[in-house]
């Protein structure tokens, strides 16, 4: 399928396309063989577990994410109002809460935390693929957690660290990424819910604007506007200067690894923007994304960008992480820039082979705002086979 949408966007752009167009087609069946041995490899994957699972040998750990029933996946209008706006949607994400608890007990993927100088991230396995994290100054014992959508393995993180949490940062208001807010906040008296006033966060108490800053601690954390997936989906930034170490870039549903996330809620343009402002951050900035994405992404920018190599090698990377069921965040933005499509739509190969080329006016932005659309596209449908 990937193919024949690929040989759509290239029809009658000559001989310099027609070699993208077989690379492409490469890259589509090299994608498809390896997922082919994956599967292979998955074939005596352990079934759905009730209760406490099994012990599987190492070579037999990985299961598989079950798709289907995603209420972000091919929705429409009407189902995605009633998702967001109305209490079906809750309801919707207390069935998939139960669910992913069932089958994962333990989390969807192993993590490893990072230990900056008395800074600690530590990212929670949630749901089917999302990830929450807690960021926690050490000296302090003090926590701030982020997109906290399971509030059971979140507290099960802050009591096995020895924390206090006294702040949830929120994201956006998608129930997979604020249905945490509710039972953590209640459970600890003390703890602040921030967002944005624009997204309808449920349980909001402290409203955050561009710019913003949220200090707890040592933790210095700013939030960035970055609008398109929803109206007033936030990123966070935590500043490394205070601990001498990375800052890190808690992306939700704006940035993953490879990828990013669907204009719900804005238009090409408005996401566009909300990329060059992550993309204006430096290189050694460590990306945590709210969902583990890295195989499919990677899958998709190996059909529009076949030929890059930093791409190929994050994916073998990233296939021997996944075959032992091990997250893959952090990247880095350095990283993203060279292998993520959905940041180069300022390369020209790209806007030749998939968008409307140089705007004859010389609007760059408008070039660059058509090919993210058609990037977009072309990934809604890759993730549709």
């Amino acid at each position: 399928m990937a193919a024949v949408v690929a040989a759509t966007a290239l029809k009658g752009r000559g001989a310099r396309n027609a070699r993208v167009l077989r690379g492409i087609l490469a890259g589509a069946a090299a994608n498809k063989a390896s997922q082919n041995r994956t599967r292979a490899l998955q074939s005596h994957s352990s079934p759905e577990c009730k209760e406490e699972p099994e012990s599987l040998s190492p070579e037999l750990e990985y299961i598989p994410r079950k798709r289907g029933k995603n209420p972000m996946k091919a929705v429409g209008l009407a189902w995605y109002s009633l998702y967001t706006r109305t209490w079906l949607g809750y309801l919707f994400y207390r069935q998939q809460l139960r669910r992913a608890r069932n089958r994962y007990p333990k989390g969807h993927s192993k993590t490893q935390p990072r230990l900056f100088n008395g800074v600690k991230v530590l990212p929670i396995p949630v749901l089917s693929d999302n990830y929450s994290y807690l960021i926690i100054d050490t000296q302090a014992r003090l926590a701030v957690a982020v997109d906290p959508s399971d509030p059971r393995a979140v507290q099960a993180s802050i009591e096995k660290e020895g924390v206090t949490l006294v702040a949830i940062l929120c994201t956006h208001k998608h129930w997979d990424h604020s249905g945490g807010n509710r039972d953590l906040s209640r459970r600890h008296r003390d703890c602040r819910v921030y967002g944005s006033p624009q997204d309808g966060i449920p349980y909001l108490t402290h409203p955050l604007c561009h710019q913003d800053v949220v200090s707890v601690g040592r933790l210095q954390i700013r939030a960035l506007a970055t609008p398109g997936h929803t109206q007033g989906h936030l990123v966070y930034l935590l500043d490394g200067e205070p601990y001498k170490g990375p800052s890190c870039l808690f992306s939700g549903d704006l940035l993953f690894l490879s990828g990013c996330g669907r204009t719900f809620e804005g238009s090409a343009e408005t996401m566009l923007s909300s990329l060059d402002t992550v993309l204006g951050l430096g290189d050694d900035t460590l990306l945590w994304p709210g969902h583990e994405y890295a195989e499919e992404n990677l899958g998709f920018a190996g059909v529009v960008e076949p030929e890059n190599l930093a791409r190929e090698r994050k994916m073998q990377w990233v296939q021997r992480q996944r075959m032992e069921r091990k997250g893959t965040c952090p990247s880095t933005l350095g990283e993203e820039r060279s292998y993520n499509p959905f940041l180069r739509t300022h390369c020209l190969e790209l806007q030749e082979a998939l968008g409307p080329g140089p705007d004859p006016t010389g609007d760059d932005d408008c070039s660059r705002a058509l090919l993210l659309e058609e990037l977009r596209r072309l990934k809604d449908m890759h993730k549709s086979k």
